[in-house]
């Protein structure tokens, strides 16, 4: 999914050429209208697709697995169009904010949503946050045209060719290519050798945890079984009696909300929390304060901010859906999309899906460094190619949309069946195979 800076940058270049030509010269419908008597043959004009008003689309989970880390994507959302209207705008226009339930674990939801969304004009479409639910439904918004533009999808296969053929997929999470080897660099620096992996059987999970095997492996562990399950399985007496068969001294859990089920089947079999090491990911790394197993010690990772913002996890915790005991995770990655994607329009002086598309990547790299939208907003009216930096850290990317580096927190259980973070580990996301 290759991207060129420069031809981006030409793309704006030629639009704003086109328009000054419109504006003194014919409306001619076709290439061979000519202009004055000269006798030279016009350039084709070139309008903007846009309808002047930027529509962000909301695809985040309200409902389902994942509806734990519906509030703060939605009040990251919520935070940046706010900021962006309270700054004027983009493009002399209020951007709009269209909601939709991606309603990820649960058949059928999304695939509506997404019509839903479309047929109110959304630009954007901000979400899914399951890798899952994002590759079943990437073809229909980059193909109507519309920017997809996950704040929470991890998975490596993302950055290839023929996933995105048509260069209007984003995110702004980092590749589950960096969070397996976080993950497994942990249980090693623990003094685990002999791991068993269980994960579920998807777009996300079968990859990230063949490369936390993989990691493992390099770095000279055993991962004595390694189970890949069913996503759609409600029991796991199977899974968990081969696991325990393999005697494991800790065990990765890559799963959504089927880790409360999966817990206490591990407990009767004496691989609980409080008998052998267990490790979790994004995808289920939530409190659980209303289960009666205990979790305290669990260790669990997930994005998070480079340089955390007091001031913005604030604001972000006083702006609805969010609750005082809810967690921060993906709401400053959300917060980041509608972002960069305001700014790409202004840049491309075009809120349609394709000007913005066009423009992502430029905006995030390589220019003047600005932190806020009405800084970098202020830069780009004066011409000045920008480089933004967000809330959840560097957001410069690839070519394929995706972050050349990222940031993991490495979190740990405690009473109640909460979390908090321990550690920070940074790092280059590497090339996925």
């Amino acid at each position: 999914m290759y991207r060129s800076k420069n031809v981006a940058r030409l793309s704006v270049v030629g639009l704003l050429a086109a328009l000054a030509l419109s504006a003194c010269g014919d409306d001619g419908d076709s290439d061979s209208d000519k202009q004055g008597d000269s006798g030279s043959q016009e350039s084709p004009t070139v309008e903007p697709k846009g309808d002047g008003t930027l529509t962000f689309g909301t695809l985040l989970p309200a409902t389902g697995d994942l509806a734990f880390l519906g509030p703060p994507e939605f009040a990251g959302v919520t935070l940046a169009v706010n900021e962006i209207n309270a700054a004027g705008g983009v493009l002399g226009n209020d951007v709009v904010q269209v909601k939709g339930d991606s309603g990820d674990g649960t058949p059928d939801i999304a695939g509506s949503q997404v019509d839903k969304l479309l047929s109110a004009d959304s630009d954007v479409i901000v979400g899914a946050a399951s890798s899952g639910v994002s590759i079943t439904v990437i073809d229909k918004i980059t193909g109507a045209g519309v920017v997809e533009f996950s704040p929470a999808n991890t998975a490596a296969g993302f950055d290839t060719d023929e996933i995105d053929p048509n260069h209007l997929y984003f995110r702004t999470a980092p590749s589950d290519y960096l969070q397996g080897e976080v993950l497994a660099n942990k249980v090693i620096e623990d003094g685990h050798d002999n791991v068993a992996i269980m994960g579920r059987q998807d777009f996300y999970g079968q990859g990230l945890a063949e490369r936390t095997r993989d990691v493992l492996k390099e770095k000279g562990a055993t991962v004595g079984e390694f189970i890949l399950y069913n996503k759609d399985a409600t029991t796991f007496t199977a899974e968990v009696n081969k696991v325990a068969a393999a005697k494991p001294d800790a065990i990765v859990l890559v799963s959504f909300a089927e880790t409360a089920t999966i817990i206490p089947q591990l407990i009767a079999k004496g691989l609980g929390p409080q008998d052998v090491q267990l490790y979790f990911v994004d995808g289920n790394l939530a409190n659980y304060p209303d289960e009666d197993f205990d979790l305290t010690g669990v260790v669990g990772t997930a994005p998070t901010s480079a340089t955390p913002d007091p001031d913005f996890e604030a604001q972000l915790k006083d702006t609805p859906p969010m609750k005082a005991d809810d967690a921060l995770v993906y709401g400053p990655e959300s917060y980041d999309a509608v972002i960069i994607s305001s700014l790409a329009a202004i840049a491309a002086g075009d809120d349609s899906g394709e000007a913005i598309g066009a423009n992502i990547v430029d905006v995030t790299r390589e220019g003047t460094k600005c932190t806020s939208f009405e800084e970098c907003k202020g830069l780009l009216e004066d011409g000045e190619d920008i480089d933004y930096d967000g809330k959840s850290g560097p957001a410069d990317m690839t070519d394929s949309g995706s972050l050349a580096a990222g940031t993991y927190g490495v979190y740990q259980y405690g009473a109640g069946n909460t979390y908090e973070q321990i550690d920070t580990v940074s790092g280059v996301v590497p090339p996925s195979e």
